[in-house]
């Protein structure tokens, strides 16, 4: 009876170190994600005004391109009215020139998630500020770039001076996803 009792106490508690050990790896793992990584890299596409390909510099050889998302804004689809114009802003700004990238995880389609710097400039404030793009809007807030978006609406900058223009979520939700190829 010693015996059961005895076997049946070591695999609880290699059942709960086995847990415990677990749940220290998924921690460590989510903080790692969450945690923004720096880096310096070369804008070498831009697909739409919040979406654009880098290729890492540094580390060892020639690093693939990868896709990252602008956090914190959202720019007109390409089949929208200024979707072309907020594409062209942002490939004018940034096409081919070093910039440093603060990533962020991923999103629901895979791209990297960050912020991008061209020197000293927010490149998501600027687009925001040169009425480009909206300021994100997440639950009750305006935004990271709520400021940037008023003072664009104030002036009537690029996209804020037609009075009817479409956030693009709810243009996505009025038509779909682009299917043209631009």
């Amino acid at each position: 009876m010693f015996k059961n009792a005895f076997f049946v106490t070591i695999s609880v508690v290699r059942a709960r170190l086995q847990i415990s050990l677990l749940s220290l790896l998924l921690m460590s793992v989510a903080s790692v994600q969450a945690t923004p990584s720096q880096q310096a890299a070369i804008v070498t596409h831009v697909s739409d005004g919040d979406t654009l390909w880098v290729r890492p510099l540094g580390g060892e050889g020639r690093q693939r391109p990868i896709k990252l998302r602008l956090q914190g804004i959202d720019a007109p689809e390409r089949c929208q009215v200024w979707g072309l114009q907020a594409r062209l802003a942002l490939s004018r700004k940034v096409l081919n020139k070093e910039v440093r990238l603060q990533t962020r995880g991923r999103d629901d389609h895979e791209r990297v998630l960050g912020n991008v710097w061209l020197g000293d400039e927010d490149v998501s404030a600027w687009m925001v500020d040169h009425g480009h793009a909206w300021s994100y809007r997440f639950r009750r807030s305006a935004g990271p770039y709520a400021e940037q978006e008023e003072k664009a609406r104030q002036n009537k900058r690029g996209l804020f001076a037609d009075p009817h223009a479409v956030e693009p979520r709810q243009f996505r939700k009025n038509n779909g996803p682009c299917t043209a190829n631009f």
